[in-house]
């Protein structure tokens, strides 16, 4: 990737549509825009302020491409720090072929994946982890990873790892300075204000490691896995939360051979609902293949909804139902497990207090009536810490920045250690060094070529 050169990409998606935006970024940005630009009023693009829009016509020689609108931004007040233009013309594939090859032409080169974005990190107009926030937001599909990308794309979680650095940073220098001084036994760091330090440090950096675990689900969404005995609705059930006939659902047992997935957002957080072939013996060699499929979701699964059929409760099936239960309970104790009883419109309100007392935590619904629907989703975010979303906090979603955090935790509790046991103020320069090379990793103060190609080649291209 050459800096030098000035880069041509289309910045919204491919295909046609109303109109598509051309993005051309680079010293000679302007120039080149000029030379295939012609204004309605005769102005030269070169001689015209930031921040301005033109209207004219894209021409190669003689003939007349498309009328477009052509944006301009004077560097370094642009997206990534360099003069940029922004054309805007109609959504034909073929004018926008057109248009980004007399570019090349002129002298410009593709854009690689992210190298907009880059540009705007190498010319220190955004951070690494607020650059990594762009991707978030472009691929965020509910409003909870909306916020968190728009958080740490505003510099929220940068902010408060830099003001850590810096502290750390300040108390480093006093460390290393009394290296120079070794001889002479004198102490510049204030040991009672660095423990505070260390202690404060060691409390931020363990509520950031902890929030990944909520930031992860929230920004991938939750799997959840459908599962129980073959007919007892959880095709239905699919169909019901999704609001459509998503899954086959008849009156065969062992319809659903195969695992069927959809998504669906529930109060900002994303949902992954997994309907699975039914659990049962079987000589179907098709069937057991779907069985086998059922218990690997479960496996990857972080919620699990056991469905039983409560059109065919007695005391023997309850007994049965609570022994299977124990048992997902005992083979995934970490997994959230609920319990639902569908066909709840087959029961008497005697015979729900009845199940009850097998199965205290029994929901009851009927999918086929869409009943107890909304008790279901509401259980489902019961699963869900959004305290932290709703007061702002920062969570960590990257599992770029939740390494980076545990290995300075690491090296934060080795500083902590030599400040209880007294050790040589040399040593613990070095663990002080190496949380702060960590840090450093997070912002991007700390990077290499390998680092930031692969963080920028997950970007689409124009961005």
């Amino acid at each position: 990737m050459i800096l030098q050169d000035t880069i041509v990409a289309l910045a919204t998606p491919s295909g046609a549509g109303a109109i598509a935006v051309i993005r051309v970024s680079g010293k000679n940005a302007i120039k080149v825009a000029e030379e295939v630009f012609e204004s309605v009023k005769g102005k030269k693009l070169t001689k015209q302020k930031t921040h301005t829009l033109h209207l004219g016509h894209i021409v190669d020689g003689d003939r007349v491409i498309d009328q477009v609108l052509t944006s301009l931004f004077k560097g370094p007040n642009s997206y990534t720090g360099e003069d940029t233009v922004e054309i805007s013309c109609h959504g034909s594939t073929f004018i926008q072929q057109q248009i980004i090859q007399l570019l090349l032409r002129k002298g410009c080169k593709m854009a690689q994946a992210g190298e907009f974005t880059m540009r705007a990190f190498l010319n220190g107009k955004l951070d690494l982890s607020q650059a990594e926030a762009v991707a978030d937001l472009i691929a965020s599909d509910n409003e909870a990873s909306h916020q968190i990308a728009m958080q740490q794309m505003r510099g929220g979680f940068s902010s408060e790892i830099a003001k850590l650095r810096e502290e750390l940073l300040n108390f480093a220098s006093l460390i290393e300075l009394e290296l120079d001084f070794s001889e002479e036994d004198v102490e510049f760091a204030d040991r009672t204000q660095f423990r505070e330090l260390i202690q404060r440090i060691e409390f931020v950096l363990k509520r950031l490691i902890d929030s990944f675990a909520v930031g992860n689900v929230i920004k991938n969404g939750i799997p959840v896995a459908i599962v129980g005995e073959p007919n007892v609705g959880k095709s239905t059930l699919l169909n019901a939360l999704l609001n459509e006939e998503r899954a086959i659902v008849s009156e065969i047992a062992g319809t659903t051979r195969d695992t069927i997935e959809d998504e669906l957002v529930i109060d900002g957080i994303g949902f992954r609902f997994i309907d699975t072939a039914g659990i049962r013996e079987t000589k179907d060699v098709v069937e057991s293949i779907g069985i086998q499929k059922t218990f690997e979701k479960i496996e990857a699964a972080q919620v699990v909804i056991y469905l039983i059929d409560g059109g065919k409760l007695n005391e023997s099936t309850l007994e049965k139902i609570k022994v299977e239960v124990e048992k997902l309970k005992n083979q995934y104790p970490l997994k959230p497990l609920l319990v639902v009883c569908n066909k709840r419109d087959l029961l008497s309100e005697e015979q729900i207090t009845s199940c009850q007392t097998y199965i205290p935590e029994l929901l009851f619904m009927s999918a086929k009536e869409k009943e107890g629907v909304e008790g279901l989703k509401d259980s489902l975010l019961s699963f869900v810490n959004t305290g932290a979303l709703r007061n702002n906090e920062t969570i960590v979603t990257n599992t770029r920045h939740y390494d980076a955090l545990l290995k300075a935790l690491e090296e934060i509790e080795k500083v902590k250690w030599g400040l209880q046991t007294n050790i040589s103020a040399d040593l613990m320069a070095i663990d002080i060094r190496q949380a702060l090379y960590y840090f450093g990793e997070i912002t991007g103060q700390v990077s290499n070529d390998e680092l930031l190609g692969n963080i920028f080649a997950n970007f689409c291209i124009g961005k």
